[in-house]
């Protein structure tokens, strides 16, 4: 699953008051990650089908072995994209380009429940 995240941190550095200075995102949790994209729809697939060529779903891990959950592939994927995104902002606008958003990606393969931690630091 991927979501665009860029409404929300845009939201949330209005609210901040700093108008220049930088937005760390992380997400804690080993299956799921941050990155930037043009979020739409053919992106979104075409970079569900790279996954599934690089780390296949449908293979097993050694994680699976030892956990028994399944969810290997996961891990792998999260920790190839990585959990943490930092994007600049000037005059209090996020510094992304035009089609550029900011997204989380959940690997796993059940459904949970994601918090992604904003760090404003600026002035």
């Amino acid at each position: 699953d991927m979501k665009d995240l860029t409404p929300e941190v845009s939201r949330k550095l209005s609210a901040s008051g700093l108008k220049d200075g930088i937005v760390n995102l992380f997400v804690p949790g080993s299956t799921g990650g941050l990155t930037t994209i043009e979020y739409e729809s053919g992106l979104v697939k075409d970079f569900s089908e790279l996954m599934e060529r690089i780390i296949p779903s449908n293979k097993t891990y050694h994680h699976d072995a030892r956990w028994g959950d399944g969810n290997g592939f996961s891990h792998v994927r999260a920790s190839l994209l990585g959990p943490s995104l930092t994007v600049p902002f000037s005059e209090g606008r996020l510094s992304l380009g035009t089609w550029q958003q900011i997204v989380f990606v959940d690997f796993d393969n059940r459904s949970r429940s994601r918090t992604i931690l904003l760090q404003f630091m600026g002035e």
